[in-house]
């Protein structure tokens, strides 16, 4: 009987191990499945935008690591805040003037944003309200002053569109987002031509990875654009200095005016 007992206590013991070995092993794939769902990553490669006398604008190029299994949505975005722009209108039936302004509130001076496959198609409309993705989730974000309703309001954030993207600092594309695997990694790059109609400022990188609708993970980087040398000395005197600034600039006019004056002066006496 002792005998009976110490092999069945054997048997028990190995199958404890075995279930032990079992669980640790089924816990360790949980744990590794979370890390390599965690592992997003944002690099900017033109993180710093210097302004200077010679600068007619730059490119952004945004990379990382991602998950091979989901999507990804790429936006830029400066802080968001006030834009005023002016409205126009027919006068008597007949003239186009400026008949007053539109003020819109809690939109960016810059709005970047690009997927890989349209956001509305990958995203629930909870999620794209919650993260600001697209220009209709930007519409319902916004708020415009003066409109009637509803459809006047969607009638004066689309013009508002518009005028954003002619000026080159608003965008929303699809499929731009090129992906491979490098070094046992998915990685995935994009980039963004940035306009020099881009003001001074700090702008958010961020990145979303989606999978069944839903933001899984995000991950951020920044762009930092700011104004050196003779071109932040002359935005700083305007600032801080309006009347020297004037001066200044009405002394620079006539010299440009004086300058080409001769040149045609030079060019009449010629015949």
């Amino acid at each position: 009987m002792k005998i009976v007992r110490s092999s069945h206590s054997a048997v028990h013991g190995r199958t404890s191990t075995w279930l032990t070995a079992a669980l640790v092993m089924l816990l360790g794939s949980f744990i590794l499945k979370g890390v390599a769902s965690a592992e997003l990553t944002a690099r900017a490669n033109h993180d710093h935008i210097t302004i200077d006398f010679f600068y007619h604008g730059s490119t952004v190029s945004v990379s990382g690591v991602s998950d091979p299994d989901a999507d990804l949505v790429i936006k830029i975005s400066a802080p968001e805040g006030h834009q005023a722009l002016r409205k126009k209108g027919k006068v008597a039936g007949l003239l186009w003037m400026n008949v007053g302004n539109l003020d819109y509130e809690h939109v960016p001076s810059l709005y970047f944003l690009t997927a890989t496959k349209k956001p509305e198609d990958i995203l629930a409309l909870e999620e794209l309200d919650r993260a600001v993705i697209g220009y209709p989730a930007l519409a319902r974000h916004a708020e415009v002053k003066p409109v009637s309703d509803e459809q006047d309001k969607a009638r004066w954030f689309d013009e508002f569109i518009r005028y954003k993207e002619a000026s080159r600092v608003y965008s929303v594309s699809s499929g731009n987002i090129t992906r491979s695997e490098k070094d046992g990694k998915h990685t995935y790059y994009t980039v963004f031509d940035w306009p020099y109609q881009a003001s001074p400022g700090d702008y958010t990188v961020t990145v979303y990875a989606v999978r069944d609708k839903k933001i899984v993970e995000t991950a951020e980087s920044h762009v930092l654009v700011e104004q050196v040398g003779i071109v932040k000395r002359l935005a700083d005197m305007a600032r801080g200095r309006g009347a020297l600034y004037g001066t200044i600039s009405i002394l620079a006019a006539l010299g440009a005016g004086f300058g080409v004056g001769l040149v045609f002066r030079k060019g009449g006496g010629s015949h």
